[in-house]
């Protein structure tokens, strides 16, 4: 069973990407304007002839359907193209920045959970004090103040007043541990911008799970409250916050689009907002499948999780 769980979702996660490659290869394929334009516009002594030359060597003068299946077959062959801004391989020009990027964000997710996870079930326990009603206005505020706000707020506090971290870059080796201080400033401002919600989350599904008739059985038979809160009670919970965890995925990939641009750190976020300013659609579309792919794998570790926090939850059809 868990081999035909594992086939089903691996061609399930396999049509996705092809759908996603779709629908953003033909978006940017009709955008006004190709990289043609773009080489004309820089060469005053170009004319028609040439923008017809150039177009048939790189295939743009085929249909755009003929045009992303000649791509598709080359991906699947692990030939993803050249990176018209870099001029280079897109493999060679993605690989770094998406380990920057995973830095960033295993730090951030793994910070972020740390500090809810406790919080959550302290204030879920002692729901309506004042440490629970401080905790929420710390949670609304920080769910409605802008990423970017935040990104400058704390570039102003500890950068420019205090002197304490640097503003923005990323040390000669932005893929180093070493240079964690140049992240610093970002992870900081991707934890407050989410604690918030996961902190609600948590405190949520915990009251609700406290109630639940299995735990009020655990108390009769005389469980230490640590047991019933630790073990019996936090496993329920945590199966609707792993399942916000997945979703929030593809947020975090997008908060940090703006966070890296904010910090000029050369990650994936901005990596994809330079390509598409750029019009570099090759780039573009690779780093948007890769983002893609690990929603997906993100997606697909929560399905294990659910069975590990839960054993009622198995792999057969319909239990997932």
């Amino acid at each position: 069973m868990p081999i035909r769980f594992f086939a089903e979702r691996s061609g399930q996660m396999l049509v996705m990407m092809l759908l996603v490659s779709f629908v953003v290869y033909m978006l940017m394929g009709l955008m006004p304007g190709d990289p043609i334009d773009l080489m004309l516009a820089a060469d005053p002594n170009a004319g028609a002839e040439d923008a017809a030359r150039l177009r048939a060597i790189y295939g743009l003068d085929k249909p755009l359907f003929e045009r992303y299946l000649h791509w598709a077959m080359s991906a699947l062959q692990g030939e993803f193209g050249y990176s018209r801004l870099y001029n280079r391989d897109v493999l060679e020009v993605l690989f770094p920045r998406l380990i920057t990027t995973l830095i960033l964000m295993s730090i951030s997710l793994v910070c972020t959970i740390i500090l809810a996870l406790p919080i959550g079930i302290y204030t879920a326990l002692r729901p309506h004090s004042f440490f629970d009603r401080f905790i929420n206005i710390f949670c609304f505020a920080g769910i409605s103040i802008p990423p970017f706000w935040l990104a400058l707020l704390f570039m102003s506090l500890f950068a420019v007043w205090l002197g304490w971290l640097p503003a923005g870059g990323s040390g000669e080796d932005s893929n180093s541990l070493l240079n964690l201080r140049y992240m610093t400033l970002p992870i900081v401002t991707l934890v407050f911008a989410s604690i918030g919600g996961y902190i609600r989350y948590i405190r949520s599904a915990m009251i609700e799970v406290l109630t639940a008739n299995h735990i009020q059985t655990a108390r009769a038979k005389g469980c230490s409250e640590h047991r019933v809160v630790w073990l019996h009670g936090l496993r329920q919970a945590m199966i609707p916050v792993v399942t916000v965890i997945a979703l929030d995925f593809g947020t975090f990939f997008s908060g940090a689009l703006i966070t890296e641009t904010m910090f000029s750190l050369p990650g994936m976020g901005k990596l994809i907002y330079d390509s598409i300013m750029g019009n570099d659609f090759n780039l573009a579309l690779v780093a948007l499948l890769f983002s893609t792919f690990f929603v997906l794998i993100a997606n697909f570790l929560a399905d294990i999780l659910y069975m590990l926090l839960d054993p009622r939850i198995s792999m057969s059809k319909g239990s997932l």
